[in-house]
């Protein structure tokens, strides 16, 4: 069987009451999508890729002592082998090998997804002026967005083997388009 974006939308909403982590599933959906053909090959399957990003934290609001066992084993349930290995792997400490691409692109778009996020909120015109020197300065301040872990950002960009800066213009392009619906479109 294979799962829809549409069941994978509900499930998600069923298990995580909270605007702010469903907002966080959707902005890693929008990345995951963009980066699948730059980071998995013209083979990749970008619908898959966005359901990983989708539903990553799909259980952390309800069980965050169980996160992610319980999505992980909600999606071999239903027979989506990749999408569980990559949820299972998108935290390095869990010491879960990254075996293909969805895996490291996980990794490397769930923590700086939220911090670009973050990077907007802060600013008067939102995503629509940030830039990725302003994103690589906000990311040495210790302080800002304290709750991302920047050495799993670093992690999934050595995985992936790519510039970070390159990477970081990646996600702002994919999240710009989108910045009314994710509430980072700014203040103005």
């Amino acid at each position: 069987m294979t799962l829809t974006r549409d069941e994978g939308w509900r499930h998600l909403c069923a298990w995580t009451p909270g605007d702010a982590l469903r907002k966080h599933a959707r902005a890693v959906e929008l990345v995951m999508r963009a980066v699948a053909p730059v980071y998995g090959g013209p083979e990749a399957d970008v619908g898959r890729w966005g359901l990983a990003g989708m539903l990553h934290d799909a259980d952390y609001e309800r069980w965050p002592e169980d996160h992610p066992r319980r999505i992980v084993a909600w999606l071999r349930e239903r027979g989506e082998e990749a999408i569980a290995h990559a949820v299972s792997a998108h935290y390095t400490r869990w010491g879960v090998p990254y075996d293909s691409a969805l895996d490291r692109g996980l990794l490397a778009c769930d923590e700086l997804t939220g911090f670009v996020m973050a990077s907007s909120l802060v600013r008067p015109d939102g995503i629509e002026t940030l830039t990725v020197a302003s994103v690589k300065k906000k990311l040495k301040d210790k302080r800002f967005a304290a709750g991302v872990d920047r050495a799993e950002v670093q992690a999934g960009v050595a995985l992936l083997g790519v510039d970070i800066g390159d990477h970081i213009q990646r996600v702002i392009d994919a999240l710009r388009p989108h910045a009314a619906e994710l509430g980072i479109a700014g203040r103005r």
